[in-house]
């Protein structure tokens, strides 16, 4: 067999899977929602109604406070934990990463038993404070499992910063501060903007703790799915995924762009 036809045979098991389940779909779901009553304006329609526009912009801004905090947490905990070499790193190492464990189901779970009506939190407060069910609630869930993804990547990250540029900083006279500004939080901008980006993107579409916490509060994945299953508007429902297929792939092209432009810069 010549190197001509086995190379096009290699990559053909590719193709036919890029095919039949990304390329094949994805043409199905936009095709399906221009099939309704409204036809292409249905997408006019989610911008026009309060509800489906109040539920994008409610899940882009969970979506991005969770990313910020994650980033703010994961890049802290993971600076520590690469600088530093103590006694029991290992397990509180285990700890920060456990929740990748977790179905989202589990962690909705979870954060009923801590602020839910029969949670912890209610029941240790003089107020009864229940937020399970809340924007609050849906926030502390997709953050509980956004930042293990984020902090193995950020510590990957650091591992790899020579500590000669911090020892040149200090001898340079710069402040802890400035080190972190300069020298650290440079180096480590592409992976905290790809970490990023996959924290938002899982954010975007997490369904399993939206469905078991979000009672009070709407978000995409949820008005998607009582769309199709209760409603049986099957081309509301494509709208809307595209919509949220388009926000996300956005987000993580610009966050490529960036750290492509970071890693450039870099050198």
């Amino acid at each position: 067999m010549s190197s001509r036809t086995f190379v096009p045979l290699c990559f053909l098991p590719l193709a036919i899977f890029t095919i039949a389940f990304l390329a094949l779909p994805l043409v199905r779901l936009i095709l399906a929602s221009g099939e309704g009553e409204a036809g292409w304006a249905i997408y006019l329609e989610i911008l026009q109604k309060p509800r489906y526009l109040s539920t994008l912009i409610q899940t882009v801004v969970i979506s991005v406070a969770v990313t910020i905090a994650a980033l703010a947490i994961s890049t802290t905990a993971g600076l520590f934990l690469v600088r530093n070499r103590f006694r029991g790193r290992g397990t509180l190492l285990s700890i920060l990463t456990l929740p990748l464990a977790f179905p989202g189901v589990v962690v909705g779970f979870m954060i009923i038993l801590l602020g839910g009506r029969q949670g912890l939190i209610n029941q240790i407060t003089p107020g009864h404070v229940v937020f399970a069910y809340s924007a609050f609630g849906l926030f502390l869930g997709y953050l509980y499992f956004s930042i293990p993804r984020v902090l193995l990547t950020v510590m990957a990250a650091a591992e790899k910063i020579d500590p000669a540029l911090e020892e040149a900083a200090l001898t340079l006279g710069a402040s802890p501060y400035r080190i972190v500004r300069d020298v650290l939080l440079p180096a480590l901008m592409p992976a905290m903007i790809a970490a990023g980006a996959i924290a938002f993107a899982t954010a975007m579409g997490a369904f399993g703790t939206a469905f078991t916490l979000a009672t009070n509060i709407d978000v995409l994945p949820m008005v998607i799915y009582t769309e199709f299953t209760l409603s049986a508007n099957i081309a509301m429902a494509s709208a809307l995924s595209v919509i949220l297929g388009l926000v996300t792939w956005a987000m993580l092209l610009i966050a490529r762009s960036f750290a492509g432009g970071v890693v450039a810069a870099g050198g």
